[in-house]
């Protein structure tokens, strides 16, 4: 394999796990966001 095509690769590869660990965190980022949403209803709830 040339070096070229496997620099691309590398380069891909990186991209993909990047790309991966930013949906990761923004699935997480959304999850604590929904989770406080709850915790604020069950506040609401208990009030009333």
């Amino acid at each position: 394999m040339e070096s070229t095509n496997f620099t691309f690769l590398v380069y891909g590869l990186i991209a993909a796990w990047l790309l991966l660990f930013a949906y990761v965190a923004a699935l997480a980022s959304r999850e604590r966001r929904i989770e406080r949403e709850i915790e604020s209803i069950r506040q609401m709830l208990k009030q009333k």
